[in-house]
Formats: C-alpha cells, structure tokens, sequence
C-alpha cells in the first residue's frame, strides 16, 4: 500500500487526475491499483513495490507476468463497462517504486514509469 501512495502522489505531479484506487468487482479476480486521465487517455495503472538488498537487485516492471497482463486488461474492460466510459484513449501504466534498504535509509522508493507498458491484446 506504501508504495501506490507513493505512486500515486507521483503520478499526481505529473498532471494524472485519478478517478479510482485499488479498483475491484465482487466475485470477480481481478484489481487495478489505480485508474486515471493523463489528459485525454485514461490510464490503468499497475504498481509495483520492491526493495532492494545491495547484494540483490530486483526489477518490480519484470514481476508482471502475461497472466498478470490478462488480468489487468480484463479488470480494464469490466470497469470501462460499469462506468459506461464511451470511446476513450486508454493505455496501460506500470510503475516501479523501489526503495534501497541499505543505501538510503529513511528515504523515499525512487519511482520509474513505464508509459504503455503492455497492450490490451495480451
């Protein structure tokens, strides 16, 4: 949760206006971290938190399987549909928030986007 906030306040300053957080149906598998416009697109954001161990690296954009893509996308239509969003720019959002545990202490996660990060025809 630390890090969508972190993603979110940045995402903030880049201009996005935010239209739902952790977004999810009853019943069904699926949840958007956040959704968004970033002007006229709206953006399904995917948030992914690690740390990092000096001794070992990690990519949290990596940790985004196909299944994961899947998902998201379905997520991404169901909301289109309850929210009877009509035709619409979309994208699909990742961002990475890691923090170095052992290089910075008490610091902020440094957070990478990753605009269109995946395509809806996984």
């Amino acid at each position: 949760m630390l890090g969508e906030t972190y993603a979110y306040w940045y995402l903030r300053k880049q201009g996005y206006i935010f239209v739902a957080r952790n977004y999810t149906l009853p019943g069904f598998k699926g949840e958007i971290d956040l959704v968004g416009y970033d002007g006229k697109t709206l953006v399904f954001v995917e948030v992914r938190t690690r740390t990092i161990l000096e001794d070992l690296p990690a990519l949290p954009e990596l940790s985004i399987t196909r299944e994961k893509q899947h998902v998201v996308v379905r997520t991404a239509r169901r909301f289109l549909a309850e929210r009877h969003v009509g035709e619409c720019p979309c994208r699909f959002d990742v961002t990475a928030d890691v923090t170095a545990m052992d290089n910075c202490p008490g610091q902020p996660p440094v957070v990478r986007l990753h605009k269109d990060a995946f395509s809806p025809q996984v």
